[in-house]
């Protein structure tokens, strides 16, 4: 296999070396139904997601944790980390130059943007054997339809991190600050603009946290029901259109934005405040009302803490639009696959390894730490040691999230039930999240003419290019709102009338068409 030329990213992020010219040392054995003394070495890519432990990790392949899983699983991982911001980009480099690790991690399913039509090309080896040989585990306890979403003709080609809650996004509240506003929870669009205006009046910097490309600050192109993503195409009349082509509630979304940037209620620099930034910002206490997954909610009041010893978060019904409903996007069955390079010299040996992520003893351990350090067990129960800074914080999100590759990620319920705010938050779930959300029709493989057309081609949670340009200016007052339908039609010159076209034909014949999940 020869080497990937890893990504970098400036300063702060380790990349490994693949495997052949990484790591050596032998690993004792120790966990059941291994060899003594066996140890398999493979490389694998993981994009970085954001989390602070890893971007800010000297070398995340010294790790301790990584060190733990690797005599656990008596492995020698070689973690090529691609950062997140590039991940595409880089993603596209590694394809192009044909330098590949042995597991390659995607975002979803077989014909993701990242994956640059790899599957097809033959680049990665079908599983369906394998998995029957060593991955009985993976088989009894993922899903059906998230091994649908990583099959191609019939074939299974990759592990799925699956998500068996769709609904994950969701708006979140500093309930400490509407309690001092005096005001009810908001419900509407303009029960929002006055909480927003009234967190104004009380010198919160930012009363809606706004980020670049309206990634998680779409909130309000769900009251309108016209996020401009892959899955939001709709039958209207004869033919398959994108929601945003709802020009006159696409057209009101816009105006809210505008109205919030006007009148600083949204930051005047949203549209450059990447992840790292947005996340810094509502950790110091400067944003009244943003996006997160709903998962992430008491981890990220822990830290919030730190800044704002008062402070309170509260998951709220996202604001309703014209049609009484509202919510984000919701994902897919996947939110993370891996793929095994077809040269991978121990393909067995990775199934074990992933099929290891969903035994009892990964739950436990991926759940709670180390026994003695991080968790006791007392007449039975475990007693947790919750981390109490922003930085143990961190490790934990890492090493629940990130690190533990193969889980239902909905929530960890390990831990949330250990505690009265954990039982409430999964009760959200139900009561909150369960009742929201916005869905619209999809195609599966994507279509041709978006992916030969990828200024008009969008993505889960963006807007295509040619749109996404035309979004920003009109909030900024660049472009008047009023030309929002000239935009779709330069859409539809571009490469949309031939998406339509091939979107309406494939409905009609029910070929590769997901229906909507909601009415």
């Amino acid at each position: 296999m020869r080497k990937w030329a890893a990504a970098t990213m400036a300063g702060t992020l380790a990349i490994g070396t693949l495997a052949g010219c990484g790591k050596e040392a032998e690993k004792p054995a120790g966990a059941e139904g291994s060899k003594q003394g066996e140890t398999t070495k493979f490389s694998i890519s993981m994009r970085t997601l954001a989390f602070n432990y890893v971007e800010k990790s000297p070398d995340i392949n010294q790790d301790k944790w990584v060190k733990m899983v690797e005599e656990k699983t008596h492995t020698d991982l070689d973690i090529v980390l691609v950062p997140h911001k590039d991940f595409e980009q880089k993603m596209i480099q590694m394809f192009a130059t044909n330098d590949i690790p042995d597991v390659v991690q995607g975002s979803g399913g077989v014909n993701g943007k990242e994956l640059g039509g790899s599957v097809q090309a033959g680049v990665f080896q079908p599983l369906d054997e394998l998995l029957q040989k060593y991955g009985q585990n993976l088989l009894k306890k993922i899903p059906k339809d998230a091994w649908d979403n990583v099959s191609y003709k019939g074939k299974i080609y990759a592990i799925p991190e699956w998500l068996s809650n769709p609904s994950r996004r969701a708006t979140w509240i500093r309930q400490d600050l509407l309690e001092k506003a005096g005001l009810p929870v908001p419900k509407t669009v303009d029960d929002y603009m006055a909480v927003m205006r009234k967190f104004k009046e009380m010198g919160v910097e930012n009363p809606y946290m706004g980020r670049e490309n309206f990634r998680y600050a779409d909130t309000f192109f769900g009251a309108y029901d016209v996020f401009p993503y892959l899955s939001m195409f709709e039958k209207q009349g004869d033919q398959i259109l994108p929601k945003f082509m709802d020009n006159e509630n696409m057209m009101k979304a816009l105006t809210t934005y505008k109205t919030m940037y006007d009148e600083g209620l949204i930051n005047k620099e949203f549209a450059t405040i990447n992840p790292t930034k947005f996340k810094e910002t509502i950790l110091a206490g400067k944003a009244g009302i943003w996006t997160m997954n709903a998962n992430e909610l008491l981890q990220w009041e822990q830290q919030l803490k730190a800044a704002v010893p008062t402070a309170k978060l509260a998951i709220i019904p996202s604001p309703t639009g014209p049609d009484g409903s509202g919510g984000h996007y919701l994902y897919g069955s996947v939110s993370r696959a891996y793929f095994i390079n077809k040269k991978a010299p121990n393909p067995e040996q990775i199934v074990k390894f992933f099929d290891w992520m969903v035994s009892d003893e990964a739950e436990k351990f991926f759940t709670f730490g180390v026994e003695g350090e991080n968790y006791s067990v007392e007449n039975g129960a475990v007693k947790y040691k919750a981390p109490q800074t922003p930085q143990e914080v961190d490790e934990e999100r890492y090493r629940q999230a990130f690190l533990w590759m193969v889980q239902d990620t909905t929530y960890n319920k390990g831990t949330l039930s250990l505690t009265e705010e954990g039982k409430k938050l999964i009760r959200l779930y139900d009561e909150v999240l369960a009742k929201e959300g916005r869905d619209g029709i999809s195609f599966e493989p994507r279509l041709e003419a978006l992916q030969k057309n990828p200024d008009v081609s969008p993505i889960s949670d963006q807007a295509p290019p040619v749109l996404l340009n035309h979004m920003v200016k009109m909030v900024y007052g660049k472009e008047p709102i009023s030309d929002w339908p000239k935009a779709v039609e330069e859409w539809k010159a571009k490469g949309g009338s031939e998406v339509i076209k091939e979107a309406t034909e494939k409905y009609n014949k029910k070929d590769g068409v997901t229906e909507s999940r909601r009415k």
